[in-house]
This record gives structure tokens, sequence and C-alpha cells, in this order.
């Protein structure tokens, strides 16, 4: 039995949405330790898929469990294809919650062709083989994590291959990595996960965007290369926790000003909320919106985690909403792979802290 286990990833924003410049989006991320996506997998005749804890309780299975098993049926079919095997039994034994904000889909396709391809003794070659799944067009921040983890910026598009229909599965390239940084071992991030509706994905995902593009103001990536270049870069690089949550919160914050209309605001509901009240509390260093969230993250360190935590529930509170607050370690080495031979490549400690369901407001 193969095993893949690959952590989140947050997703702080893109350097550039407008047309006219040279290169479009151009996303910055981090891999997380934790939550994980874990999938198992043996070869097989044809493709099968189960997921544990799928029933929670009931004899049959749950809403998201069935999305979740027929996700990992579509990439477990097309990594069969692509491998040139015959097939293999999957098994997800953890999966992230979808369209969250966290990578969802990028982590658990990823995971799937590794798991698969471990199974059957050949190499996964993510990179190359995640268009064909469907992954990587735009940002390159969840294949690059589930490669290396870390603090990642990607190289983004060239803008004239941009065009108004989605091309098909397999015909782009995932974006290159223009610089990664190991995360010091002492930053936290806070997630703090509201009870909201799940953020876009899909074809509804891929109309936004397209809009955005092309109504985008060519000043805010401007504005967003000076944070990149001055801020942001130079923060990981000497390990300042707090000039970076700065920077990465307002390059969230001027993403939002291309998404507003798409989205009802910088914020989608009630994300806003949430990052106005961590914005104001001394332990968290800069808040945000990952990807379409309704994921919030806040830059800390391990001295302020408890503080964080706390003013993560406070946030809630304020905003009126039940969820989840947890805290997270970066992850600075990928997924892990073991090929059920004994032989596995290192992976980051998958250390979250306490995670605290929430009830409406209470």
């Amino acid at each position: 039995m193969a095993r893949a286990s690959a952590g989140a990833r947050l997703h702080f924003g893109f350097c550039n949405l407008s047309l006219s410049h040279e290169r479009l989006y151009g996303a910055l991320g981090v891999g997380l330790a934790a939550p994980r996506v874990v999938v198992d997998a043996e070869s097989a005749s044809a493709v099968s898929v189960t997921v544990d804890g799928a029933t929670g309780g009931s004899p049959e299975p749950t809403d998201a469990a069935t999305e979740v098993r027929d996700d990992v049926r579509e990439y477990a079919t097309a990594a069969v294809d692509l491998l040139g095997v015959d097939g293999a039994r999957v098994a997800v034994r953890e999966s992230l919650p979808r369209h969250a904000g966290l990578g969802s889909g990028t982590q658990l396709a990823a995971a799937t062709l590794a798991a698969v391809a471990a199974a059957h003794g050949e190499p996964a070659r993510v990179r190359e083989r995640a268009p064909a799944l469907g992954r990587g067009g735009r940002s390159g921040v969840g294949v690059a994590t589930f490669e290396a983890g870390g603090f990642v910026l990607d190289a983004g598009h060239p803008t004239a291959r941009f065009t108004t229909d989605r091309p098909a599965d397999g015909e782009w390239t995932v974006p290159p990595v223009a610089a990664r940084h190991a995360v010091p071992d002492d930053w936290r991030f806070l997630l703090v996960e509201p009870e909201a509706d799940a953020g876009r994905s899909g074809a509804a995902e891929d109309d936004a965007m397209r809009t955005a593009v092309e109504r985008a103001e060519p000043g805010l990536a401007d504005r967003i290369g000076g944070i990149v270049t001055r801020r942001v870069l130079p923060a990981v690089a000497t390990g300042n926790a707090e000039a970076f949550g700065a920077a990465v919160a307002e390059i969230g914050r001027l993403n939002g000003a291309w998404y507003a209309d798409e989205q009802g605001g910088v914020y989608r509901p009630p994300v806003g909320e949430v990052v106005d009240s961590l914005s104001g509390a001394a332990p968290v260093f800069g808040a945000g919106q990952s990807s379409w969230g309704p994921t919030v993250y806040g830059v800390t360190d391990a001295a302020h985690a408890d503080a964080a935590r706390d003013a993560g529930e406070r946030a809630l509170d304020a905003a009126g909403v039940g969820g989840e607050v947890s805290v997270a370690r970066a992850s600075n080495e990928g997924a892990r792979t073991d090929a059920g031979n004994g032989a596995e490549s290192p992976s980051a400690d998958p250390e979250r802290g306490n995670t605290k369901p929430r009830g409406d407001g209470a």
C-alpha cells in the first residue's frame, strides 16, 4: 500500500490581474503542515475509491464525502491513464475542507496522482501532469508547496496567452517558481474558518477570474509589485514575521479591490468582519482572506500563538458566526510519499495546535 500526504496551503493573492502588464497572475502563498490530505493506493485492475469517515454514522455517504469520492475517482482515472497502468484501489484517509481557501482541489489531485504512481513504482511528475488533472492553470502555489513547501512566489503566465474561454485540461503549464524561501521555525499561521458558504470553484471561479482580469486596474499591480520586492521578500528572507504579516495583508486588500464586484466587497461576507477584528489584535501581525475564502489567515509566531487563537475566537464572536480556530506551523518540506516498502520522503511536523469547534457565535 502506497501513501501520499500533503499539507494545506494559504494563498495571499496575485501580483497582477491586468492585461496591461507582460505577465499575468503571479501568486504568493505558503505551505502548511496541517490540516492534511492523506491518500492510500494499491495497484488493481480497475479504479475504485473509498473515503474514510464518509458516513458520519449514517449508512449513506455525506454530501461532502460523495463530492470528495467523485473528485478522486476523476483524478485517479486520469492518473491511471497518464501512468499507463491498469488501475488502482484508492482510499482517502483525510481530506481538506472543500473550497475553503486551503487548496483542497490541488492537494487532493496531487496526492492521488502521487499515491497511484507510488503504488505502481512510477514517478509522479506532479508539476508536469497537474494540468491534465485540471490543476495549476492560474496559480502555481499549490503545486509548488506540494513539491517543496515553504513560502512561494510563482512567475505567472505570459499575458499574451490569456483567453476569455477556459483552456482544455492539459493545455497549460504550471507557472514556474520565481522565489522560494523556507519559513522560519517560530512563525505560526492562525486559521479562522467561519461557518459560511464554500468559496468559488470550477466554472464559477473561472468566470469570476476572467471578469476580474478584463476589468482590472493596472495601477494596483504596480503597487503590489513594490510591496513584494521591498517588503514581502525581505521580510521572509530576514525572518521578520511582523513585517511579513503586514505586507501580505496589504497585498490581500489590494487584491480584494480587483474582486470587489465579484465577491461583494474587498473580502467576501462574513470574512471582512473577521479580518477587521484580527487586524486590530496585537498578537496578529497581519490578516486576510486565503484565496476565495472563507478561511481567514493571521500571521503570528510561537510566542503569540495562544493569544492569536483567542483573538480568532473573539473575531468570530464579533462577526456573530460559528466556526473553527486553530494555529498551524508552516511546512518547508512538501508532501510525503511512502511507497509501502519503508522508504519515505521527509515531511514537516504536522502539528496544528488545538482546534476548537464553535457554535453559532457562542
